[in-house]
């Protein structure tokens, strides 16, 4: 494999978002989603969370989850941030990375690109370059949000900075599987639509029958983990997260990549 080559593919994926009149399209549909988040839930979480009423009824139910410790931030605007954005950019990160390479596949230009270089070179380019799409949209957001929160208190810059660092490597940790499942499903569809559809599919019904087996059938639990974000729920608390929550998405990742790998050194393009 050529690491040079797999570059230019990443670097492509970037190309096709910051140079394109669809892409800046879909940069600004992603903005103006996040400037109505920043300014309602974010900008007012302090005030929200600090409440008397609200803050007793909220850390009741948050130790239930294990969000009890978030409660009890001085910086409000990053725990929202992050209980928001670990729920949002999973399902996010479904739909922007819907084509990547059914798209070459139905022009024509994939079996074009395979005449100089391997099907692998193709399929982790273009992952590469999904990640580094996602990242830098996180980063955008995670940046508007440090920006508030220093508006409000710029003394808490030390450990804002700190903490904004580490939820954007955990947002994007905890993306990686799905867009490696969205490599998938774009070498068993013939669209970016379907490809879609078959997420749905995948999170709803195949999800909740895995979970009623293993419910069922505790021996089978283990296959729960085979679902993306599985993990979501035991990463909101920030404190005590067992080191398998971050090994989990990073293993489902390699599984969905070398199954994505399998599945495009047979397929007639």
């Amino acid at each position: 494999m050529n690491l040079q080559r797999t570059w230019l593919f990443g670097q492509f994926e970037l190309t096709r978002l910051f140079a394109t009149k669809r892409g800046w399209l879909a940069i600004a549909a992603f903005s103006l989603v996040w400037l109505m988040v920043l300014r309602y839930p974010i900008y007012n979480a302090v005030p929200f969370i600090n409440s008397y009423e609200f803050s007793d009824i909220v850390g009741q139910i948050a130790g239930t989850i294990g969000l009890s410790a978030l409660v009890s931030w001085p910086e409000a605007e990053l725990a929202m941030f992050w209980i928001i954005g670990l729920f949002t950019f999973p399902m996010f990160a479904v739909f922007v990375t819907a084509d990547q390479t059914v798209g070459d596949r139905n022009r024509g230009t994939l079996r074009f690109l395979t005449m100089r270089s391997t099907r692998l070179e193709i399929l982790l380019g273009r992952f590469i370059g999904q990640v580094m799409i996602l990242a830098a949209l996180i980063a955008l957001v995670t940046i508007a949000t440090l920006i508030m929160l220093l508006y409000r208190d710029a003394s808490l810059l030390p450990s804002a900075i700190a903490k904004s660092m580490a939820i954007w490597a955990k947002l994007l940790l905890t993306c990686l599987p799905f867009i490696a499942l969205m490599s998938l499903l774009n070498l068993i569809n013939n669209s970016a639509r379907m490809s879609i559809v078959f997420a749905i599919l995948f999170f709803t019904l195949i999800a909740s029958v895995i979970g009623y087996v293993g419910t069922q059938y505790p021996v089978l639990s283990w296959l729960n983990y085979i679902i993306p974000g599985h993990q979501i729920a035991e990463l909101t608390g920030w404190q005590n997260t067992p080191l398998f929550s971050y090994a989990l998405p990073a293993c489902q990742t390699a599984i969905l990549l070398g199954a994505g790998h399998v599945l495009l050194k047979r397929r007639d393009l």
